[in-house]
C-alpha cells in the first residue's frame, strides 16, 4: 500500500450537526500543524456510498482546488 504523505491528512466526519461539526473542525485544527493542510469532509448520502480510498482522492482534489481558489479571493 501506497505510504500517505502528510498532505493527504483527511477527516472525515459522520453524524455530526453543523455546529457539531465546526466545533470539531477547530478542534482539531487548534492542535495540529499545518491545519490548512487537512481536510475535513461530513457524510453525504452519495460519498456514503464509496470506497475510502475514492473518498479521499475526491475531498483531497477539492481541498487543494479551495486553496487555490478561496471562495474571499472572488
Amino acid at each position: 500500500m501506497e505510504e500517505e504523505k502528510k498532505d493527504d491528512r483527511m477527516v472525515l466526519l459522520h453524524g455530526f450537526d453543523n455546529q457539531e461539526a465546526v466545533a470539531i473542525m477547530r478542534a482539531v485544527k487548534s492542535v495540529i500543524e499545518d491545519p490548512q493542510g487537512v481536510a475535513f469532509s461530513v457524510t453525504t448520502p452519495t460519498n456514503v456510498q464509496w470506497q475510502v480510498g475514492q473518498l479521499i482522492r475526491e475531498v483531497r482534489e477539492e481541498h487543494e482546488y479551495m486553496k487555490e481558489n478561496p471562495p474571499s479571493a472572488k
